[in-house]
């Protein structure tokens, strides 16, 4: 089940990094800290596009109180620039990844799956980008009947069915 996430204050950084990882940068730099703040959280198996990274800080962990106590984020074009104010900043998060879902997978009981075709925005642990980005392919064969054994190897870009 999806959750919503809450902010109450967001900031955009004031210069960005442009330093090449293996994670992709935001595919509009200019709308970063632009986004809602609410999003889903988790979710959906696969990926379109990277439209942010967020550092979510907590006052009652040791991040400066920005917002009347209420938690908050800050917003990077890139996973360098987030992790490393991660890092440096006392009761802020790991970053996490704002992510556009074209269209997704739902999980509707453990190994009953569906593909839904609308486009959703939510925020995912950066470890989940190591999957490959979906393609037109990636879902229809995820539910093939022809799928692998373990179907998510196709996500984890382990399997190719077509080309």
């Amino acid at each position: 089940m999806s959750q919503l996430r809450h902010a109450f204050h967001s900031q955009q950084p004031q210069h960005m990094m442009t330093k090449r990882t293996r994670f992709p940068r935001a595919i509009n730099p200019e709308r970063v800290g632009r986004y809602p703040a609410t999003a889903y959280a988790g979710g959906g198996f696969v990926w379109d596009a990277v439209l942010e990274y967020r550092v979510w800080c907590h006052p009652e962990r040791g991040a400066p109180d920005k917002a009347e106590g209420n938690d908050y984020y800050y917003a990077f074009a890139s996973f360098p620039d987030a992790l490393r104010f991660s890092t440096g900043c006392p009761g802020a998060e790991e970053p996490l990844a704002l992510v556009l879902q074209k269209e997704y997978i739902d999980e509707l009981a453990p190994g009953k799956y569906t593909r839904v075709k609308k486009r959703r925005v939510t925020e995912w642990p950066v470890d989940f980008l190591s999957r490959p980005r979906r393609t037109k392919n990636t879902i229809p064969d995820f539910l093939s009947p022809a799928a692998p054994e373990n179907r998510l190897d196709i996500l984890r870009g382990l399997v190719r069915k077509r080309r």
